[in-house]
């Protein structure tokens, strides 16, 4: 086991600190909401992914070595949590930065805003809707 944490677990936990530190980084160093929150999310999602690989290979000679069975579950819960978590974390960011955009905080760099006319039509559409169930309720 010696040599498997030494040539896997702590590379894999290094990275996770460091890419973590690089997304706590671009909370302060971006300039806009869109890019903080782009980097937050990428970094915390690929630290997480290291933080959970270590976590697996640690297991792994856990179980290769007679650990039992609680190492075969652990590996199970690592990976529906980080599954969840990749699920979780973009359609977080997704929600997040159109509701930023909804509400009038556009981004700053930006050259062409192309979800702009897109954003019209279909605020458009759900002020429709809004009004057609207004007057269904009266």
């Amino acid at each position: 086991m010696g040599w498997m944490m030494n040539v896997l677990i702590i590379p894999f936990a290094v990275l996770s600190m460091v890419v973590n530190t690089l997304g706590v980084t671009s909370l302060f160093r971006f300039k806009d909401v869109y890019m903080r929150m782009h980097g937050a999310t990428k970094c915390s999602t690929l630290g997480a992914l290291f933080a959970s690989l270590a976590v697996i290979v640690y297991a792994i000679t856990q179980l290769g070595a007679g650990g039992g069975v609680r190492f075969a579950v652990l590996i199970v819960h690592v990976v529906l949590a980080l599954f969840g978590l990749l699920i979780g974390n973009s359609t977080s960011a997704h929600v997040l930065s159109r509701a930023a955009y909804r509400s009038g905080i556009l981004p700053k760099l930006a050259v062409i805003d192309e979800y702009a006319e897109f954003n019209k039509k279909e605020m458009a559409e759900e002020l429709a809707e809004a009004e057609a169930k207004n007057e269904e309720v009266e």
